[in-house]
């Protein structure tokens, strides 16, 4: 019986032992875990002694604030990034309206002449024109945000859609470019939206009469299960490490940002492709800038 009321004295013992030190440790935890909230800090929390429930929850603790501490870091990305986005589109919309307000007041002077007006009247003409664009590429990047551009994938004709396109941008095109067309006539249907393919295709034009100069080369194939459309101008005044930026929301070459060029272009390019079940890349070989798409057909 002494021997039994001994093993059951110890066994206590060990068991008072074993709760203390459970208890020190979740009270040591707790405390540590209330400095790091007040800290905001994800350093990982630390046993007082080793034991293994204890761990396995500290581990799950220490997975949430590690957790935590890349969504304040992500939040803090978007939030600069938002910023920067504010700041650019101010400074891309004030840009063409400073200048219509300009030469509204040039119009105004008493000794303009008759040729004078004509002249700033189609400055202010085109100065809104890029105002309208701008204001345009804003509101569809917002809707394309938060997903309410339509998109209803249907079989498309690449070669309708480009060829009436490049009919509209005829005259725009042949005073700019030296322009070579290939557009074979068995190319096959593709996947995609007839307006939002007109969009980017729109967007495609305008960014090379806005860059390119001398040759513009736009050609279509198939290869594999794929159809690919190039778009390749000459005189892009980009370098290889701008590459992988081109298709960035507000990432523009033109370090001035002369309001002409929002780096809005290809990014909904970039955008309505890839809602359209597509890929689009870029290359630069030896000064020529391309846009490569590639449709499912």
């Amino acid at each position: 019986m002494d021997y039994l009321a001994g093993g059951m004295g110890l066994l206590c013992l060990l068991l008072a032992l074993r709760l203390y030190s459970l208890e020190r440790n979740l009270k040591a935890g707790a405390e540590e875990l209330k400095r790091r909230r007040q800290e905001k800090s994800a350093v990982p929390l630390h046993l007082a002694a080793p034991h293994r429930s204890s761990e396995a929850l500290l581990s799950e603790i220490n997975g949430l604030l590690q957790d935590g501490e890349e969504e304040r870091a992500d939040f803090r990305r978007r939030e600069q990034a938002l910023r920067r986005q504010i700041a650019n589109v101010s400074h891309d919309l004030r840009t063409p309206l400073t200048s219509i307000l300009g030469y509204l007041q040039l119009i105004e002077g008493p000794e303009i002449s008759t040729m004078q007006r004509e002249e700033y009247l189609a400055v202010i003409f085109s100065r809104a024109k890029v105002l309208q664009g701008l204001i345009t590429s804003f509101y569809d990047l917002s809707r394309l945000d938060a997903g309410e551009y339509p998109i209803m994938r249907e079989r498309v004709d690449l070669r309708e859609i480009i060829g009436a396109l490049l009919a509209a941008f005829y005259d725009e095109l042949e005073s700019h470019f030296t322009v070579k067309v290939d557009l074979p006539e068995e190319l096959p249907l593709v996947w995609g939206d007839k307006a939002a393919m007109t969009r980017v295709y729109s967007n495609l034009i305008h960014n090379a009469l806005e860059h390119g100069e001398g040759m513009l080369t736009i050609s279509a194939g198939k290869e594999g299960e794929r159809v690919v459309t190039r778009f390749t101008n000459a005189g892009a005044k980009l370098g290889q490490d701008e590459l992988p930026h081109v298709f960035d929301r507000f990432y523009t070459s033109d370090k001035t940002r002369s309001g002409r060029n929002t780096g809005l272009g290809l990014a909904i390019v970039k955008t309505l492709t890839e809602q359209m079940l597509g890929t689009v890349g870029a290359e630069l070989t030896e000064g020529n800038f391309s846009v490569i798409l590639y449709w499912k057909v």
